[in-house]
């Protein structure tokens, strides 16, 4: 046993074993969360009951079954309900009930002792809204402009068409508002500062305002035809409606224009199911958030978490790599330089809020504000770079990541052979020339190792964002069609806020839950995506250099 302690073999199977539950302990998150998240686009069956209340009164209960937990009877016992005194355990639901604007509630906790038979209608509908989360029930009537059209069996199929038809006027209406008529706020605004920077140089005569009043009237002109043509289809997809028995027999209508999407669960096949969970899916990866960012997509987060990493990664990779240069190749080896070291190390360890406290100030705050006094005066005192916002966002980040970068590539600097530099001046190089064409490109691989960790560490990063340019809802995205094209101005949304909002700030807590673990599920994605993408980089200058020195 002694020697066997000497051999070392014990910490080999202590380090193989904590690996191994590392390794089992990331899987086992990384399935919670894809069962968790991604069983919320699965079409659950829908259930018809009876519930009897404290009170005595027996109701119809429709909902789907979220989940089931046992529970001692003696706690329920305590908060009022009457149970059985030889009862010692008790199961009770989470049903999702939908139909908030009717009943007040989303969800309701219901004791198995009090429900009556479950039933699966195959004529249980579901609706996805823009307004008010879903609507369960069972379909009557279609109205259009008032007037019945279909009833009884006619009205699925009639339904289903004359939905889609809303959808795609709905379509057509965001265009407008999002695209068309944006463009010519932007336009707007434009000739606004434009005139305004003309008074601010004492340029502006008659003539010049003559014509900012003529770019004025067109772009407006401009403006109420798309709203003339706007108000027709919005008057057009409020044309139909549904009529829906709902829980306890009342029946409710409901316009098409609200409704996204309608499904009938208990009437599905495993393969329409199949197809509308793909659907789902894509819906919530490039749809548009909704109520409080609880329904719809998160193409925006996406989008945002992307542009900003591809941002931070321009900033950092040469100023990291350009100090890392420096420190390693021409500094002065001394004191001063090895307090300089230690305070970059030190640098890692701060935690990130402060980067954000001191991106506030003085990125936002100092840098911002004297941009906008130099640049852009005629916008004043409304801020343009003086306030939160993508540029501040990745800066901010990539100094919180400037110390991985630079000891990653001082590292690499460091593995290459003194050999390789001493032959390299024997041949008349001279330190530069040695430096950039043969020192550099063969520390490459380190210096892309040091990008990776950057990358994996401001992607998953929120505490300082909150304070430099993330927020709930960005009413546009970073890049868009108008010059400059890319708005480094501008605020985003991103991946890691977006659950914490959903997770922690929501009104429908239970609503949310599903949505936080798809979220989270598609942030980690991300960042393994971006990180195999730099590895895979970094592979190929590695083969590359590798070939060249052979």
């Amino acid at each position: 046993m002694k020697q066997w302690w000497k051999s070392g073999a014990p910490w080999i199977w202590l380090n193989g074993g904590a690996v191994s539950i590392s390794i089992i302990m990331v899987f086992g998150l990384l399935a919670l969360i894809l069962v968790r998240g991604f069983g919320h686009f699965w079409p659950h069956s829908l259930v018809s009951t009876t519930y009897v209340q404290p009170n005595g009164e027996q109701v119809e209960v429709i909902g789907q079954l979220r989940k089931s937990e046992t529970l001692t009877a003696q706690s329920l016992r305590d908060a009022g309900l009457k149970l059985p005194e030889e009862q010692r355990l008790v199961t009770r639901h989470l049903f999702k009930l939908a139909n908030r604007d009717v009943t007040g509630r989303d969800f309701s906790y219901m004791v198995e002792n009090f429900l009556g038979e479950w039933t699966y209608p195959k004529d249980i509908t579901a609706f996805e809204r823009r307004e008010w989360g879903d609507f369960y029930g069972q379909p009557l009537r279609l109205l259009e402009r008032g007037e019945v059209v279909a009833s009884g069996d006619g009205v699925w199929p009639a339904l289903q068409e004359r939905l889609q038809r809303s959808n795609r006027i709905f379509d057509e209406v965001r265009k407008i508002e999002r695209v068309e008529i944006g463009n010519i706020n932007f336009r707007l605004e434009r000739v606004r500062l434009d005139q305004r920077r003309a008074e601010l140089r004492g340029e502006l005569n008659d003539a010049l305002r003559a014509q900012f009043d003529e770019r004025r009237r067109a772009l407006n002109t401009e403006y109420e035809e798309l709203q003339e043509r706007l108000n027709a289809l919005i008057a057009d997809m409020r044309r139909d409606a549904v009529v829906m028995r709902v829980a306890g027999g009342k029946e409710v209508t409901v316009g098409l224009n609200t409704i996204v999407k309608a499904w009938q669960p208990n009437n599905m096949s495993v393969i329409a199911k199949v197809g509308f969970y793909i659907e789902a899916f894509y819906d919530f990866m490039f749809g548009f958030p909704r109520e409080a960012n609880t329904e719809g997509g998160i193409f925006p987060a996406i989008f945002g978490t992307v542009v900003m990493v591809l941002v931070m990664s321009i900033i950092v990779t040469p100023f990291g790599v350009l100090a890392a240069i420096y420190l390693r190749e021409y500094a002065k080896q001394g004191p001063l330089l090895k307090a300089i070291r230690i305070s970059v190390y030190n640098l890692a360890g701060v935690p990130s809020i402060v980067f954000g406290v001191f991106g506030l100030g003085f990125f936002v705050y100092v840098l911002g504000g004297a941009i906008d006094s130099a640049f852009y005066p005629e916008a004043l005192p409304a801020p343009t770079f003086g306030t939160p916002g993508l540029f501040w966002a990745s800066l901010t980040l990539a100094l919180l990541t400037l110390p991985v970068v630079i000891v990653s590539t001082e590292e690499g600097l460091s593995r290459i052979p003194s050999t390789i530099r001493m032959g390299s001046l024997a041949l008349g190089a001279t330190k530069g020339e040695t430096l950039w064409k043969v020192v550099v490109p063969l520390a490459t691989p380190a210096m892309m190792t040091g990008l990776i960790l950057a990358i994996a560490r401001a992607a998953g990063e929120v505490a300082p964002l909150m304070l430099v340019g993330v927020v709930k809802l960005a009413p546009t995205l970073p890049i868009d069609g108008n010059f400059p094209f890319i708005h480094l101005e501008r605020k985003i949304m991103h991946l890691g806020f977006h659950i914490y909002d959903v997770g922690f700030q929501s009104p429908h807590a239970e609503a949310a839950e599903a949505l936080v673990y798809a979220t989270a599920l598609i942030l980690v994605l991300l960042i393994v995506l971006l990180n195999l993408s730099a590895i895979s980089i970094r592979n190929h200058l590695r083969e590359k250099f590798r070939a060249e020195s052979d």
